[in-house]
């Protein structure tokens, strides 16, 4: 009876451990099996995610704003209403790429920043500009100071920007890459200045044994003013200079001083609102541009503002840059037309349209060298040919073609060399800008001018 039990049980265990055998062969061959089919499968369906993953990021990447930057000062000690002008004019040409289908195939976004006219904010809204809002250049600029602090930025980030309005030497004549400059330069626009003022003397019979400058203590003022003063001496006219703080409202006690020197000429270089005031003042005192003879701020010539604050400033004259409307290219022709329609003004001012030429520029550029990397837009610039607003615009002076090996002084570095400085006069009181009188030099001169307070 044992045995048989024996027996029974070690055939149980036969059959038990032969089930188990089988089972785990035949879990081995069932999951094995699959898993090797499955794994093609598993390719074919990430093959069409993996090659429309691209696709997609390529739309994306179309679509995606090419951003530009763009500085002016728009609230005060700035000079708001020039950069008010500039910043219009930079959103015509921002609008117009976007018309013609962006840049690359993408649309333009342009981020308008305010300087205030001051050098840290210049700083400050730079770096912005480049470090959370990926600008890829930056266009516009109408403060030295601000210039001259901004350079810096750009530079250390490897950033291309192109001024419109700094006049200061020094924002070129550092040689960084990333600067280039279609405004002109400040010690050239003081070189016109007393060469008109020596023409007013030897060609016009005008009385100028002594000038006085009004100038702002600003990186514009300050080196424009030392310029003049150098100049006017070697022609044999003595000079003496007030300076004052950017934005003063309250002329009063230089004024004074002013009338205390008995000028048979005043210059101004004090920028923006400022120069209204001190002109309007200078007029209430009985030395206002209908009394001696007055260089007013190129500012003057946004002319509704300026017969607003000045309204005894006839007979100032005004520097101008850029060609007299005579000579307006199509491009020139196209831009007062828009400028007109927007802003309501009869002319547009020189620095708007440095402003709009700084934005098309960069745009050139960018559609030049087919990137939108820094350093292939500062290859571009540095090799560019552009018909704007200005003017055919070059920067002949460059990496390839040093100031050393072209015989130039470092100020011309990154330079745009040929921007026309004419002298304007007001001549009707109301005038509006577009028709003042080209009185200087004899190439571009539409009238004589009117020479007041002469004995």
């Amino acid at each position: 009876m044992a045995n048989s039990r024996t027996l029974v049980r070690f055939a149980l265990f036969l059959a038990l451990l032969a089930l188990i055998l089988t089972a785990c062969g035949g879990q081995t061959e069932t999951v094995g099996e699959p898993e090797a089919e499955a794994e093609p499968a598993a390719q074919e369906e990430a093959a069409p995610a993996a090659t429309e993953a691209p696709a997609e990021e390529a739309d994306d990447m179309a679509m995606e704003p090419i951003k530009i930057g763009a500085l002016a000062p728009l609230s005060a000690p700035g000079a708001v209403v020039g950069g008010e002008a500039m910043r219009d004019a930079m959103q015509i040409a921002a609008d117009e790429l976007n018309a013609r289908g962006g840049i690359l195939g993408r649309p333009v976004e342009l981020i308008i920043v305010d300087t205030e006219g001051l050098p840290e904010r210049g700083t400050a809204v730079v770096e912005r500009l480049i470090n959370q809002d990926g600008v890829v250049g930056i266009g516009g600029g109408y403060h030295s100071s601000v210039g001259v602090a901004a350079k810096e930025v750009a530079r250390d980030n490897g950033v291309p920007i192109v001024f419109a309005e700094t006049w200061n030497d020094t924002i070129t004549s550092v040689q960084y890459d990333e600067i280039f400059r279609i405004a002109p330069l400040s010690s050239e626009v003081s070189a016109v200045d007393v060469k008109f003022i020596q023409w007013l003397r030897d060609e016009n019979g005008m009385k100028l044994d002594k000038v006085v400058i009004l100038t702002e203590n600003t990186d514009y003022g300050i080196p424009a003013a030392e310029n003049t003063t150098a100049l006017l001496e070697e022609a044999g006219i003595a000079s003496v200079t007030f300076s004052v703080d950017i934005g003063t409202q309250d002329f009063a006690g230089i004024i004074e001083r002013v009338k205390a020197e008995s000028p048979d000429m005043i210059v101004t270089l004090a920028t923006g609102e400022a120069s209204y005031n001190f002109t309007q003042q200078a007029a209430d005192a009985g030395i206002g541009p209908q009394d001696v003879p007055t260089m007013c701020n190129q500012v003057s010539l946004v002319s509704d503002a300026f017969w607003e604050n000045v309204p005894d400033g006839n007979n100032c004259f005004v520097r101008r840059i850029g060609l007299p409307v005579q000579l307006y290219n199509d491009v020139a022709q196209a831009l007062v037309a828009e400028y007109a329609e927007r802003t309501g003004k009869d002319d547009i001012e020189s620095y708007a349209m440095a402003s709009y030429d700084s934005i098309m520029l960069i745009a050139q550029a960018i559609e030049d060298s087919g990137s939108t990397d820094p350093a292939d837009i500062i290859d571009a610039l540095e090799n560019i040919e552009h018909m704007g607003a200005l003017g055919p615009i070059t920067f002949p002076i460059n990496r390839a073609n040093t100031p050393e090996q072209a015989g130039v002084d470092p100020k011309w570095w990154h330079q745009f060399p040929d921007p026309a400085i004419t002298i304007v006069q007001y001549q009707v009181a109301g005038q509006a800008a577009v028709d003042t009188t080209v009185v200087y030099p004899s190439t571009y001169q539409t009238g004589d001018p009117v020479i007041v307070g002469q004995e």
